[in-house]
């Protein structure tokens, strides 16, 4: 489907039309199950989620978004990679105080988001914390790496949703990498 046919159905729902929201699953399913995919593809192999159960508990907490004014489907798809981000990280905590400091769950944090060679490892939690100081110091990078790095978005998409240009996107990026991979690695990170 067209993005300006989704934007559409975004705005509708925006304007109280809840009617629409029929239309926008079927409309927005394939890329949100590329998207839930591809994070499962990286949590640890014994994985209870499945890419359909992250579909359905996503929609159902983005259809409860009342305060979104949506912009287009890029920030949609933005909205959706936090939620899904955040209902992985509660799974994941769930997972490690059922096994009492258990297996960390583990995430590659490479350059290419689409499934190119992972680059290194790192726990989801972890990751997680780090974002949220991140987040504190720089609420744009912050928005930047959950986009490109759990969104999955590309480079331009990134610039449209956050209003600045694929250059800035790309140093930003570089710098939110290494920022992360410091506090990661830190003894009392």
């Amino acid at each position: 489907m067209e993005s300006q046919d989704v934007t559409g159905m975004l705005a509708k729902w925006g304007l109280g039309d809840k009617g629409v929201l029929n239309q926008l699953l079927p409309a927005v399913y394939d890329e949100l199950h590329r998207m839930a995919a591809r994070y499962l593809r990286r949590e640890r192999p014994d994985h209870t989620l499945q890419p359909s159960a992250l579909i359905n508990e996503a929609y159902l907490r983005l259809v409860d978004q009342s305060s979104v004014t949506w912009q287009n489907r890029a920030h949609f798809f933005g909205i959706a990679a936090n939620v899904m981000r955040r209902i992985l990280v509660d799974h994941a905590r769930g997972h490690q105080a059922a096994k009492r400091g258990g297996s960390v769950i583990k995430l590659p944090l490479d350059e290419a988001v689409h499934g190119s060679p992972m680059e290194e490892e790192m726990d989801l939690v972890a990751l997680d914390a780090a974002l949220t100081r991140l987040a504190k110091m720089d609420p744009e990078q912050s928005k930047l790496v959950e986009l490109r790095y759990f969104g999955g978005l590309t480079i331009e998409e990134t610039a449209q949703v956050m209003g600045i240009s694929p250059a800035t996107v790309k140093r930003s990026w570089t710098i939110s990498r290494a920022w992360l991979r410091r506090e990661i690695s830190r003894p009392d990170a």
